[in-house]
């Protein structure tokens, strides 16, 4: 695992190995800069000397995008070559938080409708008057980007990155549906698309052999019983009306289903529910979460000044197989564009996480929607805040004795809670309480596979950085 370097000035240097960081800080000749990602701040060097030195090397950052998490690789190269050998120094993957952005703002504009139709004050819908610029994307689809875009800015003002490198993919929807349903599709059946020459309620019975979908109940014959459309995933659940969220049951089957989940319905029978979920075709929300967002990625991307590399997602997948390398969001963004080889890829990666800066909302409400308590109006207490890193050191006469590390829970009392890896500790006075690190809205953790486990322990390879000696 690499750390990150900087100069006296705050410029950055060539990252180098977690010895060479322990030496450079018990010598005196650094300080911590940022836990995460670590950084350590030199204070007697420039970036000048160090660049008129050589020991500034190129570095590519590259970008594997996702609809739920993104990787990243930041990894030192010859800009010679034509297919680079590729020194991995760290790996990133981003988990987004878009499905719940669409749940808060789903949540809000149900609110909303309601306040209009009930008798009170009125206040006039203004969505009629709404227009949208070209380029406009769903906020949900824009927190991708914008995350992913700062966190490029956030490696950039650690790293002396040179090159930035994407995968720009993009899902043939329709093929993967066929694909599911076992069959191909080419030439004009792109036209005509699933429903060609069908009515939903004879597709739906053409599809599911007019029988219930959960007890086998014929809807043809001496003793046949009535179907109905049902969504797999109920609409309350957000379920849409996609033809492969629809199917077929007999009004006992969906009443008693009612609005669960067909997992939840179905937990006593999984084979009729891998049978049902194999026939329904898989949902390709994600798939559209990246096809909407790869250009506006690309063109936040070139708009700092780097030149961007891009390689399809094919390039990728033989990339890694050609060079024997795991799977992971991480190590495809290693992957992705012109690369001759990828050395040390047996690291742990750095799993951050967006989890938001909290709510405006001054209330807790319990199961029925009813205030059981009140926030704050101060966020700020004794200098701290929720969701900022603290180390406490709590004395041996103290109940809670001990060196505790962890997320803080402030309240106005002054008396804390502490979230650590071994669980809550609460009751810690602000006075034995120190800041690491403030809240920036993203939680952090190290993964590490079996896989990378055992590659750690034969990957001894030395890192960059010898020139800050």
């Amino acid at each position: 695992m690499s750390v990150f370097v900087l100069d006296r000035s705050g410029k950055p240097l060539m990252p180098c190995t977690e010895k060479r960081a322990r030496k450079l800080l018990e010598a005196g000749r650094a300080r911590v800069h940022r836990l995460h990602p670590f950084a350590i701040r030199l204070v007697d060097r420039h970036v000048e000397e160090v660049a008129a030195q050589g020991g500034l090397q190129p570095m590519r950052l590259s970008l594997d995008p996702g609809s739920k998490t993104t990787g990243m690789a930041l990894a030192r190269f010859n800009s010679e070559m034509l297919e680079p050998i590729m020194h991995i120094s760290f790996l990133i993957e981003l988990t987004h938080r878009g499905a719940q952005i669409k749940k808060d703002l789903l949540s809000r504009a149900q609110l909303r409708r309601g306040r209009r139709s009930r008798n009170l004050r009125f206040r006039a819908p203004r969505f009629d008057n709404r227009t949208r610029p070209d380029g406009w994307l769903a906020p949900s689809l824009q927190h991708r980007v914008l995350t992913t875009t700062t966190w490029v800015r956030r490696l950039r003002a650690v790293a002396p990155v040179t090159h930035l490198a994407q995968e720009l993919v993009r899902f043939n929807m329709q093929a993967m549906q066929a694909e599911a349903q076992g069959s191909n599709i080419e030439g004009i059946e792109y036209q005509r698309g699933t429903l060609a020459g069908f009515e939903l309620g004879e597709y739906l019975l053409a599809k599911w052999n007019r029988t219930c979908a959960y007890c086998d109940a014929c809807g043809v014959g001496a003793n046949s019983v009535p179907l109905e459309k049902e969504h797999i995933v109920p609409k309350s659940k957000g379920g849409s009306n996609r033809v492969s969220n629809l199917t077929l049951a007999c009004r006992p089957c969906n009443q008693r289903k009612d609005n669960r989940d067909v997992r939840e319905f179905l937990a006593k029978d999984p084979e009729r529910l891998k049978r049902i979920l194999a026939q329904a075709k898989a949902p390709l929300k994600d798939a559209a979460a990246v096809n909407s967002t790869r250009w506006a990625l690309f063109e936040s991307l070139k708009a700092t000044g780097l030149p961007v590399e891009t390689g399809s997602g094919g390039r990728t997948k033989f990339n890694r197989t050609r060079l024997g390398i795991p799977k992971t969001h991480s190590l495809d963004a290693a992957c992705v564009g012109s690369v001759g080889d990828v050395r040390r890829p047996a690291q742990p990666a750095l799993q951050v996480k967006c989890s938001g800066r909290g709510s405006r909302s001054r209330t807790r409400n319990d199961a029925y929607g009813f205030p059981r308590g009140y926030l704050m109006r101060e966020k700020s207490v004794k200098g701290f805040r929720t969701g900022d890193m603290v180390c406490a050191s709590v004395p041996a006469t103290s109940k809670k004795a001990g060196i505790h590390t962890g997320r803080v829970a402030v309240r106005a009392t002054g008396s804390f809670n502490i979230q650590t890896a071994a669980g809550v500790v609460q009751g810690v006075g602000h006075r034995h309480c120190k800041v690491l690190m403030r809240g920036d809205g993203y939680s952090y953790a190290y993964a590490q596979t079996p896989e990378t486990k055992a590659e750690l322990r034969k990957d001894t390879a030395p890192e960059a950085g010898h020139a800050l000696a």
